[in-house]
């Protein structure tokens, strides 16, 4: 698979780069599965849509790959309830967004529909637990659980 393949293929290099690693086929297959979905996969889905982009991607490569990006910031692990741990880009196209996780058939449904309270409710909270702990958040991944619609 060549550098262009991938929207963003030269940023994503100069990232493993500076991460002092460099871009593989394979890791550039595990990439493009993530930007090319919305759903949050499994490290088995990602290793069955990564396989059909490059036969010889192994389940190591996805495996280490989500724990190198992991690492850099730029894959969010997710539990969803069913043992198996779930990703998505850190930034991706559906930008800031919360989970709502059923806690019966493990759907996620992103919660990005933010009313005027819940955004002042978190700013307040990031900032007394910035203040509380001398802590700098960056970011936060927040997830409920409960029952979904399909599933009461």
């Amino acid at each position: 698979m060549g550098r262009g393949n991938c929207h963003g293929q030269e940023n994503w290099h100069g990232k493993f780069h500076g991460f002092g690693c460099r871009m593989t086929a394979g890791r550039e297959a595990v990439i493009t599965v993530l930007q090319g979905t919305k759903d949050h996969l499994s490290a088995d889905e990602i290793f069955i849509k990564a396989r059909r982009i490059n036969p010889d991607v192994g389940l190591t490569t996805v495996y280490r790959t989500l724990e190198r990006l992991s690492e850099m910031g730029e894959v969010h692990s997710l539990d969803s309830g069913d043992k198996r741990a779930r990703f998505e880009l850190a930034n991706n196209e559906k930008g800031h967004h919360h989970h709502l996780v059923c806690t019966k058939c493990n759907r996620m449904i992103d919660y990005d529909d933010f009313i005027d309270d819940e955004v002042k409710l978190l700013q307040e909270s990031e900032k007394k637990l910035s203040k509380k702990y001398d802590f700098t958040i960056n970011s936060h991944l927040i997830q409920f659980y409960g029952i979904c619609d399909n599933c009461k």
